[in-house]
């Protein structure tokens, strides 16, 4: 098989199953803060219980997200030598800065909000829930710095030439600050918040139909809920932000997302479809001009079509669009599945229908699904560039690395990563199954 292609299976595959886990840690972060905080206020013991329980889920969820992070950075050197020197002066700040300042201070905390309930004061111990649950969002900024900067690449000048060439920071504020960061960073968090929610809501609807852990489970659904709502609705507004955002910097990413093929037109927008890309024709259900207003408010604006550039410089078309709709199509469900909680909730009925029940119960897998195809969107959108219109990502590769070997890892990594996530099933099924009795607070605990 070719190398490039299995080179980025590989890669797709490792960053894939990661980021199954930071979503999550980030969402269920913000959980235990509220949950704490209710408890510091209250003193109820309900809040108490909620947190010692998620934070036992959270814990697993962080070790899980470590074990599977650490692979993709050896990949930077083994598959894709060229392309780590050509970035390294910029990741590298980006990526110091993730272990330094977010990962020591997440992981440093995460032992005294695991192991400290009787060992430290309660204010101690709610210091350090938001510090893990900060730590979580901090780690991810600088991870989207750094894959940001390969979308919209700023602040830097090119130094060598050739195989020498390296980019080389100039301005560290324009490069933290490119011109997608903050669009894409919002994105991301409303995406774990969203995980974090229906993940909340899955589990506390499982209690829910099972009868067990009545109390904990309407406790935990109520915060999920209300979290649901807002990052379900910010996620649509921060997602029409980003579009924008690559309208203006990545002209051919957001052609390939609506399949937009005439050179410069006013654009539609559509519902769904398939792409046929040797006729460069979509069947399928489109709304005329709509791209063209959500972009511009006018829709009869020209966007620029992927016949403004080369066949060579275009991204798989089909394969955006159809992770594209299919992403905005979940987060629209999403946005639907919230609304209809909270108007349950607000009606009285959300702790009884229990088919709606079951519904959250599989919830959890919709946040997911979009985040991958979120991902997918955008790196598949960025091609045939690794680094937007400056590296092809062919020209990325390690020299000195075959297909075999690629072939041979990624097999490896395959069963190792599936041991990994059937351990990952039962553990989390057992704790679920455990449920919150295991941590009944003492007499004058927390007091």
């Amino acid at each position: 098989m070719d190398l490039e292609i299995l080179s980025r299976v590989q890669f797709g595959f490792t960053i894939g199953f990661h980021y199954l886990f930071p979503p999550l840690s980030i969402g269920l972060g913000l959980f235990l803060v509220i949950m704490e905080g209710a408890y510091m206020k209250t003193k109820n013991q309900m809040y108490h219980n909620m947190t010692r329980f998620w934070v036992k889920i959270f814990a697993l969820i962080f070790a899980l997200g470590v074990a599977s992070g650490i692979v993709m950075e050896f990949q930077f050197g083994t598959n894709w030598a060229t392309y780590s020197r050509f970035v390294g002066d910029v990741f590298g700040s980006a990526l110091a800065a993730e272990g330094i300042f977010a990962f020591f201070l997440e992981s440093g905390f995460l032992a005294i909000l695991v192991f400290g309930w009787d060992k430290v004061k309660p204010r101690t111990h709610f210091i350090s829930t938001i510090l893990v649950a900060f730590g979580a969002h901090f780690s991810a900024i600088w991870i989207v710095v750094a894959n940001s900067w390969q979308q919209t690449p700023a602040g830097h000048h090119i130094v060598g030439v050739g195989d020498a060439a390296r980019a080389e920071i100039v301005d560290f504020w324009q490069v933290l600050f490119n011109p997608s960061f903050l669009d894409r960073i919002s994105h991301v968090f409303m995406g774990a918040w969203q995980a974090g929610a229906f993940f909340v809501l899955s589990v506390s609807a499982f209690y829910l139909l099972k009868n067990k852990h009545v109390d904990f489970a309407k406790g935990s659904m109520k915060i999920g809920v209300v979290i649901a709502v807002v990052a379900s609705i910010l996620q649509l507004v921060t997602g029409h932000s980003s579009a924008n955002v690559v309208a203006e910097h990545q002209p051919a990413k957001l052609a390939a997302m609506e399949a937009h093929y005439p050179e410069s037109a006013p654009a539609g927008l559509y519902l769904f479809g398939w792409v046929d890309e040797e006729q460069e024709k979509v069947t399928g259900i489109e709304i005329p001009g709509l791209l063209s207003f959500l972009i511009s408010w006018d829709a009869s604006e020209p966007v620029t079509g992927l016949q403004a550039f080369a066949p060579e410089d275009r991204p798989p078309v089909n394969l955006v669009f159809q992770s594209y709709h299919i992403m905005v199509a979940v987060g629209m469900l999403l946005i639907l599945l919230a609304l209809i909680a909270a108007f349950k909730w607000k009606t009285g009925s959300l702790f009884k229908t229990r088919w709606f029940l079951y519904v959250l119960v599989f919830s959890v897998l919709l946040p997911q699904i979009a985040n991958q195809l979120g991902w997918f969107t955008a790196e598949v959108g960025r091609q045939p560039w690794i680094v937007y219109g400056l590296l092809r990502t062919e020209d990325g590769l390690s020299a000195s690395v075959g297909s075999g070997q690629v072939l041979l890892s990624l097999i490896l990594f395959t069963l190792i990563y599936i041991l990994l996530f059937t351990l990952f099933i039962f553990l989390l099924n057992e704790k679920i199954k455990a449920g919150p009795e295991k941590f009944e607070l003492k007499e004058g605990h927390m007091a």
